[in-house]
């Protein structure tokens, strides 16, 4: 990525991702003082979170100005976007471009979430158009995928992952790089996680998918969503094939979002 503020490590060292997905939540006072507090707490912090793992905050479109502000007291955390137009520019009313995005200082785009597959009707095909354009942009796309409760019971759960990841994830040039999201949906804000066996299972499966997209499968981090909290974050976060969290309500609150990043 040209200008990313996530660091460039050397293959297979990689510091964990620790992304936090603000979805549609709090006011511009609140994003102001949710921002302030990670922060302020960075910067007291005695288990130097920052130098183990990499932060990227993705608020509501409308608080991007401000957290991008309040990033100035501390350029080393990333600012991400949840989510991007399929077109460039135009008469699209309502869209944010990913070259708008770029302009506002975002560095990552979340793309697929499940809540706008099943809430915005997005397919595959949509999420593998918006993916090229963010790369297009200079963006890191975060890629989404996880099957439902159902899919899951039904034996279907790797076959739903696979599918997403050869429909969604677009053939990569060689300098360009994507982040994958696992995200069983039934997981997703439930309390219920998988097994560790699960998830191991699941993300070894999307690593080996990854061949068939990438020459360089290992420089994608594979992140973990669906309740990923304080009190499960060490065990998931060492799992084989982990490389950091999409975390959602967790990240609303400093205390619990930086406990995930020092668990890792």
């Amino acid at each position: 990525m040209g200008n990313s503020v996530i660091n460039s490590l050397p293959d297979y060292i990689m510091k964990k991702l620790i992304a936090g997905n603000w979805k549609m939540n709090g006011g511009i006072n609140d994003a102001k003082t949710l921002i302030a507090n990670i922060i302020n707490t960075l910067s007291t912090d005695d288990s130097q979170i920052q130098t183990r793992s990499d932060i990227l905050i993705c608020p509501p479109f409308l608080h991007i100005p401000a957290v991008r502000h309040s990033l100035h007291s501390n350029p080393h955390i990333a600012l991400g976007a949840q989510d991007c137009s399929i077109y460039e520019d135009g008469a699209h009313t309502g869209d944010i471009s990913a070259a708008m995005l770029k302009d506002s200082g975002c560095s990552h785009v979340i793309i697929g979430h499940s809540e706008r597959r099943q809430n915005n009707s997005e397919t595959d095909d949509l999420i593998a158009r918006k993916a090229r354009l963010a790369l297009d942009k200079d963006l890191m796309p975060i890629i989404c995928v996880g099957e439902t409760a159902q899919e899951r019971e039904s034996g279907e759960a790797e076959n739903i992952v696979t599918r997403q990841i050869r429909a969604c994830v677009p053939e990569l040039g060689t300098f360009e790089e994507i982040t994958i999201a696992y995200e069983p949906v039934w997981a997703i804000g439930t309390g219920k996680i998988p097994t560790p066996d699960d998830v191991t299972t699941m993300h070894s499966l999307i690593r080996r998918l990854l061949k068939e997209k990438t020459a360089r499968p290992e420089r994608v981090r594979i992140l973990y969503g669906g309740s990923l909290k304080p009190d499960n974050a060490k065990i998931l976060l060492a799992l084989p094939n982990v490389d950091g969290g999409l975390i959602g309500g967790a990240s609303l609150k400093a205390k619990d979002f930086l406990a995930i990043a020092a668990a890792a």
